[in-house]
Formats: structure tokens, sequence, C-alpha cells
């Protein structure tokens, strides 16, 4: 039997996969560091939902990849430390963001996750890891289109330009 036959846990990581889960579990405690400040920063209750489920996704993440990580001897991101809490009135205006401001934030943070996702995915060895990543890709996607249908209904998505009427093709 070859070094990559058997149980994908029982096989080595290359050092792209190490870097990439290592890179993945720090934006990850990025996330839950920057979600849980934007928590307080949102007043609407869906968009506070839709963080609060980030931040449990990224926890997540962070666990799994962490796991990943020891087993084979390598020491994951530390994260950040926890934020006080803050409410939304102290919050001076000028320094607040706006729910319509947290939304595409949130929509680009899902966004470059299915990009890293895939290519973690594209680049891996271990049938675990790829799967794994697979599992976060889907969870990011159908996030990625909660946090567009709240958009829609609340007004915030501002589309780029709309070609509603095409214009009529010259024939010469």
């Amino acid at each position: 039997m070859g070094i990559l036959d058997g149980n994908p846990k029982n096989e080595p990581l290359h050092y792209g996969e190490v870097y990439a889960i290592w890179q993945f579990s720090m934006v990850a405690n990025g996330c839950i560091s920057a979600y849980r400040a934007l928590r307080y920063h949102a007043g609407d209750k869906d968009l506070k939902k839709l963080l609060a489920d980030g931040i449990d996704q990224a926890e997540l993440e962070v666990s799994e990849c962490g796991r990943i990580l020891n087993a084979n001897g390598i020491v994951p991101h530390p994260g950040f430390p926890d934020r006080p809490e803050a409410k939304l009135e102290d919050i001076p205006v000028g320094a607040r963001f706006g729910d319509a401001e947290i939304a595409p934030m949130l929509a680009a943070d899902m966004a470059a996750g299915l990009v890293a996702c895939s290519q973690v995915m594209g680049m891996s060895i271990r049938e675990d890891v790829a799967a794994l990543f697979a599992k976060y890709h889907a969870t990011k996607a159908a996030m990625g289109l909660r946090i567009l249908r709240l958009s829609k209904e609340k007004g915030w998505l501002v589309p780029p330009p709309l070609q509603i009427k095409r214009p009529e093709p010259v024939h010469s």
C-alpha cells in the first residue's frame, strides 16, 4: 500500500493544504470578531440573525480546521480576544455602520469564502479535506442566497446598471 491509500485522515497533508487550512481558520477567526462588532451596529433583526449564523459557521470552521491542524502537529491561529458588548444607541452616528452597508459586506465575505473553498477543494489530495471544504462551500452559497433575498426584501440591494431594453441590431 502507498502513503495515500486507505483512510484519508491517516494520510499526510501537503504544504498547500496546511497553509490553506491555517489561513482559512485565521480568516474565520477574523469573521467571528468582525461579525460580532457588526452585530452591535445592526438594527434589523433579520440581519442580526444572519450575522449570528455567520458567527456560528465561522466558529465551526475554526473548530474543524483546528482539529485537522492539531492532528497534524500544526498550531492553529490563536484567534482574537472577545469584544466588549455595545448597544446600537451607544455607537456614535458618524461611526455607525448602517444595515444597508453591513449586508453587502457580509455578501462579499461569502463570495470570497466561495472562492477560497473552491481553491482548497481544487488543491486537496486528501478526500476528507476536499469534502470538508465542499461542505463549507455549500453553506456559504446558501448564506449568500439568504443575504441576497434579505437585501432585496429590505431595499438594500443597489443593482449595477441593468440592460432593460437592448439596442436594435444594425444590419448592413
